[in-house]
């Protein structure tokens, strides 16, 4: 059996070197009992502590007997030393799971440790990766999600402990959440209370499957439980719309208004909120230039570096559509022509709509539109989003074609309506929007 080998053995190794090292560099000889002694404890250590083979990083075995190595990561998200431990009953087998552990670091630049938690990591995800991809309005609705249900509900879980049962747990808390935050943590909840939407969950749950799509690209966790589990399907609202009768009664009110003019816009184009209250002059030409939409953003540092706006002044931004289909140009066609035309007077650049000389507030338009229904003697549940659904209802009914329909109101989810992209198709557009018009002549 080899001789232990004692840190004082190390220390006389390591003195003797030294004097040898010295004495050769002024060109003397050391003596041959120094020479003997140096040899001598060169061969007890590496009898006592025989070489490491290249890759066996430092396995070491511990006073239980299980054979241990241990693996330097990249820093925690709190700035401090990581390393993962493994651990086996032989060695041969951590050496080998050192290797394996190790061409994963290289794969993916990490590993899993016990260190992080769902909470760390979310919030990790949402300030510092989220951000260089999310658009800021999606990103603002994930930090509500985010901060009132995944954290508490799972952000003291180890990320690579997280399951699918955890995911559908998160699911049924939210789906069993009502929605008025008063009633929240009653064990009796009064007949007819509303709860979270399934819409809010689906939220909730595309916000925690990108988190962790991210952490097991970087090699955090194996599998993401998400993808595991069925997407809760969102909440299917029959949105209302306008008759052709009452659009037309809503046109005539809007005669008598000095803002008449906005509201008659979403009427003939069918356009989203934005969109028109960030439309300017000089994109209204023989068409409308849909390429830009009017948003409130309330921390603009959080937008991707490949993002395009534009600032109007305090949280208010033109911001581009989130699709191709929504960046759009349509014919601009008799009466809307000559209602933007006496709109606009002379003006030939800025905002068309503004309110008090400054750009709507997206919010005072949908407050706006409900006073202006009440006013014309109108259903108050129809909101300003379904003057686009009236649109598309006028359209069918004038016998407009579905993917026409889909070209004007910039929906992306018909196949077709990529074929009605090219100048070449803007007569079949400006038919499109005259046979609304003509619908609409009435009024």
């Amino acid at each position: 059996m080899p001789a232990r080998w004692t840190a004082t053995d190390e220390a006389n190794l390591a003195a003797d070197r030294a004097v040898i090292r010295k004495m050769r560099a002024k060109g003397e000889e050391p003596s041959a009992w120094l020479l003997a002694e140096y040899e001598e404890l060169t061969e007890r250590r590496k009898q006592a502590k025989p070489r490491r083979r290249k890759g066996d990083g430092g396995v070491y075995q511990r006073a239980d007997g299980l054979w241990c190595v241990s693996l330097e990561l990249p820093e925690g998200l709190d700035g401090k030393r990581r390393r993962k431990v493994i651990c086996r009953r032989d060695k041969a087998a951590v050496i080998s799971e050192l290797r394996k552990a190790k061409t994963e670091l290289e794969k993916h630049g990490d590993l899993a440790t016990n260190s992080i938690t769902v909470g760390k990591w979310m919030a990790h995800w949402m300030d510092d990766i989220a951000p260089q991809k999310i658009r800021p309005k999606t990103l603002a609705g994930y930090k509500t999600v985010v901060n009132g249900y995944i954290i508490p509900a799972l952000g003291k879980k180890r990320i690579d402990k997280l399951t699918a049962q955890d995911v559908r747990t998160l699911h049924a808390v939210m789906q069993t959440t009502p929605k008025d935050p008063e009633l929240r943590g009653q064990k009796e909840l009064p007949a007819g209370t509303v709860m979270l939407s399934s819409t809010y969950t689906l939220l909730a749950h595309n916000a925690l499957s990108a988190a962790l799509k991210v952490a097991l690209r970087e090699g955090k966790i194996h599998t993401n439980p998400c993808d595991l589990v069925d997407r809760p399907r969102a909440r299917v609202t029959q949105q209302k719309a306008l008759t052709l009768e009452q659009a037309i009664r809503l046109l005539q009110h809007l005669a008598t208004r000095a803002d008449g003019p906005l509201w008659a816009t979403y009427l003939l184009t069918g356009a989203r909120r934005g969109e028109i209250l960030g439309l300017e002059a000089e994109r209204v030409t023989g068409e409308l230039d849909l390429s830009w939409q009017l948003q409130r953003i309330t921390d603009i540092s959080k937008a991707p570096a490949d993002w395009e706006y534009r600032e109007l002044g305090g949280t208010l931004y033109l911001t581009r559509p989130k699709s191709n289909a929504g960046w759009r140009i349509i014919p601009l066609v008799e009466p809307l022509r000559s209602i933007l035309k006496l709109q606009m007077g002379d003006q030939t650049e800025g905002l068309v709509f503004t309110r008090n000389n400054k750009p709507w507030d997206p919010d005072r338009a949908t407050k706006e539109w409900n006073k202006l229904l009440a006013e014309a003697g109108l259903p108050g549940d129809i909101v300003l989003h379904g003057a686009r659904h009236t649109v598309v209802e006028l359209m069918f009914n004038a016998g407009v074609h579905e993917t026409l329909t889909q070209e004007i109101v910039g929906h992306s989810n018909v196949a077709m309506t990529r074929k009605y992209k090219t100048k070449g198709n803007t007569p079949q557009l400006e038919a499109a929007m005259s046979s609304l018009s003509r619908l609409l002549g009435q009024a």
